[in-house]
């Protein structure tokens, strides 16, 4: 499989998508390892490596990944399962901003959101040296040596807080261009960033020669404030977009249940409300509400792919089958006609 195989290729805007029940799975939703990093549990070797297993069967050929991810332990999982297969046969992406060092004796590391991570201290440094560094080890771990797609990882305000703009300069000097070099070199075949907000995505085609870019939890059934000015540049720019994190924490799974999150924390009053509406729109017409989430991004013509995640073997039976669940065209008319999307969102139905 090569990277013009794949939907993150780069290419001109296009009016539509083909039908979305014709194009495969392989080529609408991708795996994101996070989760093979201990992120909700401390998942064993051998059930990580089921999971894996279980997504590839089931026709998943993206997988993204990062060092930060474990403490590098998800890249691990992942290059050891990856390489028993045909590397034509899948697509790989990880992430560049951090490398990894030992900690000294007795030095505590912050284990962030990991259960049970490596023991290795994450280094954040977007610079030019760091990123070659960075990408060194993750080589290494992942025992692979073609990255197709490297992002520039969690370079935005919720991550970086007031140093925000002195990382984003020294992103756009050092990481932005160390990949471009790759990129020239042919080491990489694509460069992208792996962003958590909308401006600063819209911020980084603008400054930088990106092929894609993957936005997480900013294109969703709860949130399209994508849609303002960063999708419509994506479009004129040819940038792909992959989006994460489609469930908003995981509120969009459970539904607006008694301690629902919505992006990492509390969900709050309003997101409640709405997800309460969503609801009663799904039981209208039988579609479960992860399926209409999963599905909901695909209509827009600059995404390529939706990436998930996943740590348990039950939750990869349970994507294959909201991604496949059929969503009839008056679903998405009614949430247009219930004020839960804008008259002018792009739906499935509008790329049908």
């Amino acid at each position: 499989m090569t990277l013009q195989d794949t939907p993150l290729a780069p290419a001109a805007p296009r009016p539509s998508f083909a039908p979305l029940s014709a194009r495969p799975l392989s080529e609408r939703y991708g795996f994101g390892a996070s989760g093979l990093g201990t992120l909700t549990w401390n998942i064993p070797d051998d059930v990580a490596q089921t999971i894996l297993e279980e997504a590839f069967a089931g026709g998943f050929r993206y997988f993204d990944t990062s060092p930060l991810y474990g403490h590098g332990l998800s890249e691990l999982r992942l290059g050891r399962f990856l390489r028993g297969l045909d590397r034509r046969d899948f697509l790989l992406s990880t992430k560049v901003g951090r490398y990894l060092v030992a900690p000294r004796p007795g030095e505590p590391v912050d284990r962030g959101q990991w259960v049970a991570p490596l023991n290795l201290k994450p280094v954040l440094d977007y610079g030019y040296d760091a990123t070659m560094r960075a990408l060194e080890q993750s080589v290494n771990r992942l025992g692979i040596s073609s990255i197709d797609i490297v992002y520039i990882h969690d370079l935005d305000r919720r991550n970086l807080g007031s140093d925000f703009d002195r990382h984003y300069a020294r992103a756009i000097e050092g990481a932005y261009r160390a990949l471009d070099d790759l990129r020239r070199s042919g080491d990489v075949k694509a460069i992208g960033a792996g962003i958590n907000e909308a401006d600063v995505a819209a911020d980084l085609i603008s400054d930088c020669d990106l092929d894609c870019l993957m936005l997480a939890g900013r294109y969703t059934l709860l949130e399209q404030g994508a849609l303002e000015r960063f999708l419509p540049l994506a479009a004129r720019k040819g940038v792909d977009l992959v989006v994460a994190g489609v469930f908003n924490s995981g509120i969009l799974v459970k539904g607006p249940v008694a301690g629902a999150h919505y992006d990492y924390e509390a969900a709050p009053p309003a997101i409640i409300r709405k997800a309460e509406e969503l609801v009663r729109v799904c039981r209208e017409f039988g579609v479960s509400l992860p399926a209409a989430a999963v599905q909901f991004p695909l209509g827009h013509p600059c995404v390529r792919t939706v990436v998930v995640g996943m740590s348990r073997v039950k939750s990869v039976t349970e994507n294959l089958a909201w991604m496949r669940e059929p969503i009839p065209d008056a679903f998405w008319r009614r949430l247009k006609e219930h004020g839960l999307l804008a008259e002018t969102t792009p739906t499935p139905l509008d790329g049908a």
